[in-house]
């Protein structure tokens, strides 16, 4: 039924890549759940507190790890498919070279941002994880999605959510009270087996990597804006939960990192249309910003219709969260509730930045995301230490709504502007 109404909008070949990318982001949703729900019981909400606030602070750097080459390998290679396999060495070379500086910065960075009680193996642990073998998992799926190859793009993020639920049942089976550095030590380890799986996937069926270190040097401004375009989405996403864990409690921290969590899973078919659209929105952007606004305007009807239904869905079922994760996480209901708008504002903000990005507007993109992820982190500084996981929740929404509005004028503006320059050398031929 999905692939019949896609196909409508843009025809088989979109209904079908969107098919195979909901299978897998389906999938990966289902596991992701189980997961989730295992290491929230297993770990208590203290010791999932403590693993949250580490991943948070990794979290915002780990977009640096590949200095956004992932993106500009999808950009390049879905307008010139010979530009593989020189894109796909560029890429793991800044992989490489950059995951290496961002671990001594995290290490460094973690000393002062986090309280004592998170020791320094479990950020490293995270770190060694979120900044290679999860980065290198990134560049392997982009790979694919670059030649439109979503079959396997989805079963490479599959097989990195099974390692991640066979990670859980042995922290559940094996440990009778396991710490969050226990969990620290398995997560890492079930990111890096499928990470050189997927490594020498992409070398097997699509060529092995031959980078140029001149076009490297030259790509390193793009490639930062993509990074820092994601770092900032990163910083009104997750650094919420760093700050929590220094200025709160860590039960604080893990409550809320609980909404969240279901929050972000739901939201995950849209993530896959995005996924699935963002090759023909780079060539829908080669005719200017008004082709890629229009395309991805064709798609939004549906994610906006989908993102409804979620927030009436948690705001009727919230109250079952304390009978799946545990007693422990009751105040996790009202969070919920309260976040069950994100993903309609998502949703907008989502739509447009990507059309932005297709049509080259990535640098403008970059700088309204930068100055939310400001706005996010004064207003944090504010509620966080009065009102505690409710202040982190004011922060996400007004943030998310900040952007959708930004983004969403700066796209109406630029097609504004592009209409006008397309009028004017017919009205001076009329003249």
């Amino acid at each position: 039924m999905i692939g019949r109404v896609l196909g409508r909008l843009r025809g088989s070949q979109m209904a079908h890549k969107t098919m195979w990318v909901f299978w897998g982001q389906g999938t990966r949703l289902v596991l992701q759940a189980v997961y989730f729900v295992l290491i929230a019981r297993v770990l208590g909400v203290g010791n999932f507190g403590s693993f949250a606030g580490a991943v948070a602070l990794v979290a915002i750097v780990s977009p640096f790890a590949t200095l956004g080459f992932g993106n500009i390998l999808v950009q390049n290679v879905a307008r010139d498919r010979s530009a593989f396999r020189e894109n796909w060495g560029n890429a793991l070379v800044m992989t490489g070279i950059s995951g290496c500086i961002l671990l001594v910065l995290v290490m460094l960075a973690a000393k002062s941002l986090l309280p004592p009680s998170i020791p320094a193996r479990l950020v490293l642990t995270v770190a060694i994880s979120d900044l290679f073998a999860g980065r290198l998992i990134d560049l392997a799926s982009q790979a694919f999605q670059s030649l439109d190859q979503m079959r396997w793009m989805a079963n490479i993020l599959i097989v990195l959510s099974i390692a991640r639920v066979a990670a859980a049942l042995v922290l559940a089976g094996l440990f009778a009270h396991p710490t969050a550095l226990v969990w620290g030590y398995l997560y890492c380890g079930s990111s890096a087996l499928p990470a050189v799986a997927g490594v020498l996937l992409v070398n097997r069926l699509l060529g092995t990597p031959r980078p140029h270190f001149g076009h490297v040097v030259r790509q390193i401004r793009e490639g930062f804006y993509f990074s820092t375009g994601l770092s900032a989405q990163t910083v009104y996403n997750d650094l919420d939960k760093a700050m929590l864990a220094r200025y709160s409690t860590l039960d604080a921290t893990g409550l809320y990192a609980a909404a969240y969590r279901i929050i972000d899973v739901l939201h995950t078919p849209i993530r896959s249309l995005l996924y699935a659209a963002s090759t023909d929105c780079f060539r829908a952007g080669k005719q200017g910003i008004r082709g890629s606004v229009a395309f991805m305007q064709k798609l939004m009807p549906k994610a906006l219709l989908y993102s409804l239904l979620i927030l009436c869905g948690l705001l009727v079922c919230a109250p079952v969260i304390p009978h799946i994760l545990g007693e422990e996480y009751k105040r996790s209901v009202e969070a919920v509730r309260w976040l069950a708008f994100l993903p309609l504002l998502r949703t907008v903000h989502s739509f447009y930045s990507d059309a932005l990005t297709g049509a080259g507007f990535q640098g403008l993109r970059m700088l309204l995301q930068v100055f939310v992820a400001v706005f996010n982190v004064l207003v944090n500084l504010w509620v966080i230490p009065k009102y505690s996981w409710r202040g982190a929740v004011f922060s996400s929404l007004a943030s998310d709504a900040l952007l959708a509005l930004v983004i969403a004028a700066a796209a109406f503006v630029l097609c504004r502007m592009n209409a006008s320059r397309s009028l004017q050398p017919a009205v001076e031929e009329g003249v």
